[in-house]
């Protein structure tokens, strides 16, 4: 992997740039499937565009070749100066100190966006950072293989990057288009390449037996020519193909957690943006059990969503705090002596599910018997961890059950508490049937208890059907201002829909509100502990819900959802009356191929494989990845070990085998940076080689010259003649492969093997490149 001795001309170095920057843009493309719109790849072929052809200019501009790597990185920070940096920067390009927090504030909130969107993701700033700076680095280590080392041929390595990546995140991986596409840019810059480098050679004026010498070679048919392109295309093709399907896929969606720990690529609780797709999964999985005294049967909470940005529900940005330990748990927000309290102690069993998030009901006043740190979080009081997940855990859960009476209700404070505020914020751009849904249906409520439980009968009633499927085929499936727009005009969805919606209508009132992603109750089984009933909770119990907020009782949960869960008796219609009116709700459910009713199964996932087989645990699927590596890397090796052997089936054979013996001893030679150029004869090789000192004994150098005259006899031999002995033939190229490697630097013998310049030459010469005549 030297550079190439022969200087390029500006345009040389422009065109390389050009073919580079279409295989970067183009292999980006492979991550549309994760991404929303379109924006984000204008913004990565800017990011690339910028460092790829600032490093040409650099090199126009006769920087010195040790200074123009540093300066490429300097040009990378300029851009997300220009593009992130905002006020924090002077002149806009000039980074601060303040715009390195604003960065590392950015790839904070890019974990965090990672960590809670799903596929497709919305391209917030935070994820537009991190695609712009990790496409600019690649940009950086393209042009350092293709300009600077001069082996373009590696620049595959950066490319597959974003080919590899959907192959983590979704099923199907990398399009099949885009493949085509991209191994199509790659073959494109092999072929500049080998353009630029033979003009560029020609340009040098070589003198003596290196000069290129132009002789009439036999013309090649085309049908060869296109024969060994189509031959390259279809190999790449289908080693992007191989690695994008055998890459370990998770599922159709991100999984909540953190990677570093693991939860990235285990059984976890997808987003609820992408809860469909797990609905439609028949089969369910075990998530956990539990035994619970007094047939209590609670909601099981894993995280809350409080953040909403118009178009994605998020997490709140407060950091674990490291005094918030579960052995002691505060009184929920808002919670004040006066309603009516309860303790309710539960034992919990984890199956399946792997997530950082914590089942637990909310409120609880402690937890017991967990392996690893775990902490509860301010406010929304869900517990996660920062260096395990819940797969095999058994703990004991205190539940603190909250019973206000309407009265209380009724009579909670208008008044916002501070630090609240954030759950009453929604974006200006809210589509117009949002507040007119809203105004609409609290109009001549008292209070703010009897506008939310209008706005829970409201989606309960009679025009609200609950489908999994109408979301996808009208593609109104997710959270967002637009889909619950489309929502409220179809009235069909699942629970993400209805509790996404009341959570608005709620904020449009005034109300604060959440939503929570957790369990319903699960099914009681036969099965008895002490007296106490066994209780199964399965992905097909996963659920969302809102929970609004009322000063003097807190965060209180309501049920939207109709033929979901059950419905808090301090939410029903005419509950602080006394005429116990019943709640509207869908058609009556109907048993299903379980026995279960079909409204359980609104539902998220535990297995998101479908299967056993998912690996459970990070170092698992890094075994797995470094041994896909580790084959990439040794792929040509391996190629060319199969050439070497080829070429001794044809000495055996009496295929030509003092032409294959030859292209062996030049092969040899050019892999360990010892000559072989395809313009020097097998003379001029020989007399080259012959003065190396491994050569300097008669037997390497009698075995030498005996393959320059058995090649030149063959070649431009009149008639056929004797064909050497295989034997003889085989003993001489071993003697001069032996001397070859003698000769050369250890660094240069690995070199040869791991990557073999002949293989790439072989690779180019379809593209244009071939040996004159005689070589």
């Amino acid at each position: 992997m030297r550079p190439d001795p022969v200087p390029l001309s500006r345009a040389q170095r422009l065109l390389l740039a050009a073919a580079s920057f279409l295989l970067l843009a183009t292999a980006a493309m492979a991550l549309g499937p994760l991404i929303a719109g379109s924006g984000w790849w204008w913004l990565c072929a800017f990011v690339a565009g910028g460092v790829l052809f600032a490093g040409t200019a650099l090199r126009a501009l006769r920087t010195p070749a040790s200074l123009v790597p540093v300066l490429e990185l300097v040009v990378l920070l300029l851009l997300l100066t220009l593009v992130f940096g905002g006020t924090s920067s002077i002149a806009l390009v000039i980074p601060t100190q303040g715009t390195f927090e604003v960065f590392d504030g950015l790839l904070s909130g890019a974990q965090r966006t990672i960590e809670q969107q799903s596929v497709p993701a919305i391209p917030v700033p935070p994820l537009l950072f991190a695609l712009a700076l990790g496409i600019g680095l690649l940009a950086f280590v393209t042009d350092i293989l293709v300009q600077t080392l001069r082996v373009p041929a590696l620049a595959a390595v950066p490319a597959l990057v974003p080919i590899l990546v959907p192959g983590f995140i979704i099923e199907a991986g990398a399009e099949g288009p885009t493949l085509v596409l991209t191994a199509a840019a790659y073959l494109l810059l092999l072929r500049v390449d080998v353009r630029v480098r033979r003009r560029a050679r020609f340009l040098a004026g070589d003198e003596g037996d290196d000069a290129p010498t132009v002789v009439p070679p036999k013309r090649v048919p085309i049908v060869s020519t296109l024969g060994a392109s189509l031959g390259l295309a279809a190999v790449g093709l289908l080693t992007a193909s191989v690695l994008a399907a055998s890459t370990p896929s998770v599922s159709t969606s991100l999984l909540l957690g953190t990677p570093g720990q693991g939860t990235l690529f285990a059984r976890g609780v997808s987003p609820f943006i992408d809860l469909g797709r797990d609905l439609r999964r028949p089969e369910p999985r075990p998530a956990f059990h539990y035994f619970a005294r007094d047939a209590d049967r609670p909601y099981f909470t894993l995280l809350t969503l409080d953040r909403f940005e118009g178009e994605v529900w998020g997490v709140g940005d407060r950091a674990v705090d490291g005094d918030n330990t579960v052995d002691a748990m505060p009184r929920p927000d808002g919670l004040s002596e006066e309603v009516e309290t309860s303790e309710h102690p539960i034992e919990v069993i984890v199956d399946e599910v792997r997530t950082t998030w914590l089942p637990v009901p909310y409120p609880a006043t402690r937890i017991e018997g967990l392996s690893g740190s775990w902490f509860w979080d301010a406010g929304s009081l869900a517990v996660r961890s920062v260096d395990t997940n819940t797969g095999g855990q058994r703990y004991q859960v205190t539940r603190l059950e909250v019973e206000p009476t309407v009265a209380q209700l009724r009579g909670a404070s208008a008044m916002v508490p501070p630090g609240l505020e954030v759950n009453l914020t929604l974006p200006d751009d809210a589509p117009p049937i949002i507040a007119e849904t809203a105004a609409s249906v609290t109009a001549g409520t008292a209070s703010k208890y009897d506008a939310a439980v209008a706005i829970q009968s409201y989606l309960r009633s009679s025009p609200f059907d609950y489908s999994t499927e109408a979301p996808v085929t009208d593609g109104y499936d997710g959270g967002g201002f637009d889909v619950i727009a489309q929502f409220l005009e179809t009235k069909a969805g699942y629970c993400v829909h209805f509790a996404s919606t009341m959570a608005v209508l709620a904020r449009e009132a005034g109300i604060p509100s959440r939503i929570s992603l957790g369990y319903t109750q699960g099914s009681p089984s036969q099965e008895r502990v002490d007296g106490v009933q066994r209780v199964e909770v399965d992905s097909h119990d996963l659920h969302a819900w809102p929970e609004l907020y009322f000063e003097g009782v807190g965060w209180v949960p309501f049920e939207p959802t109709p033929g979901r869960g059950s419905v808090p008796e301090y939410s029903r219609p005419g509950a602080g009356d006394g005429t116990g009116a019943a709640v509207p709700n869908s058609a009556p459910a109907t048993p299903g191929a379980s026995g279960r009713p079909d409204r359980e199964l609104d539902s998220g996932l535990a297995d998101q494989s479908g299967g056993g087989a998912t690996v459970d645990s990070w170092w698992q699927r890094g075994v797995a990845l470094g041994i896909v590596v580790v084959l990439v890397l040794l792929l040509p090796a391996a190629l060319r070990l199969g050439q070497r052997w080829t070429r001794r089936r044809r000495i055996a054979s009496g295929q030509r085998p003092a032409d294959a013996a030859w292209d062996e001893v030049i092969a040899t030679a050019r892999d360990l940076g010892a000559g072989g150029d395809v313009a020097v004869t097998p003379r001029a090789f020989a007399a080259a080689a012959a003065e190396r000192e491994a050569f300097g004994g008669a037997e390497p150098l009698s075995s030498l010259l005996a393959l320059r005259d058995a090649v030149e006899r063959e070649r431009y031999g009149p008639g056929a003649g004797p064909a050497p002995r295989a034997s003889e033939l085989e003993a001489n190229l071993a003697n001069v492969r032996a001397a070859l490697r003698h000769d050369a630097a250890p660094a240069a013998r690995a070199r040869a093997v791991l990557v073999p310049r002949s293989l790439f030459d072989a690779a180019r010469r379809p593209f244009g490149e071939r040996p004159p005549a005689g070589a």
